[in-house]
């Protein structure tokens, strides 16, 4: 009996069709966020490890009742957290929030944890954390981290591929055949 076909490329050809790709940075290393937080290099690295990309969920504005993607990679680098996904479309919401996008109304980014291990300077009320129980990354109006932000997009729709590079412009433009 031959083997069984593989299920990704019916997955990747749907997903050509059904494409909303977004990127950027959900958390910055060394920098102190609103919160007087301050995650440093490591932090994510047992989280990652133990529940891997598939359980990080994308999420909107930290609603649990309001998942819009998955993410597909999510790494940690030199500068920080840096993720890439894509959004459901045909989800409601996905949808709503792929306009905003595209209109440069909404790109920032935030992480949903809990805190395993941290230090705080009681001096200066800084907390610097050390390990992170990642749980989720939103997608925010307003995040924590100022910098962490949607910094690239790309959506597949309608016979068109719309790019938009963070403040850079939006470019539509015919797409290719896959």
């Amino acid at each position: 009996m031959p083997p069984s076909p593989s299920p990704a490329p019916a997955r990747a050809s749907l997903r050509a069709s059904t494409s909303a790709d977004i990127e950027g940075y959900a958390s910055l290393f060394g920098v102190e966020d609103q919160g007087r937080d301050i995650v440093m290099p490591g932090a994510f690295r047992a989280s990652l490890a133990e529940r891997g990309t598939a359980s990080i969920r994308m999420l909107f504005q930290h609603d649990p009742t309001q998942p819009v993607g998955v993410w597909d990679e999510i790494r940690e680098d030199v500068r920080g957290l840096y993720v890439r996904g894509h959004l459901i479309k045909g989800a409601a919401r996905a949808n709503e929030i792929l306009t905003l996008l595209q209109g440069g109304a909404l790109d920032g980014l935030s992480i949903g944890f809990r805190t395993r291990r941290a230090q705080r300077d009681h001096r200066t009320g800084r907390r610097r954390l050390f390990d992170i129980d990642l749980w989720e990354i939103s997608i925010v109006t307003f995040p924590m981290l100022p910098g962490a932000r949607v910094s690239a997009m790309k959506s597949t729709m309608a016979g068109t591929v719309t790019s938009r590079a963070l403040k850079g412009t939006c470019r539509t433009h015919p797409a290719r055949a896959l």
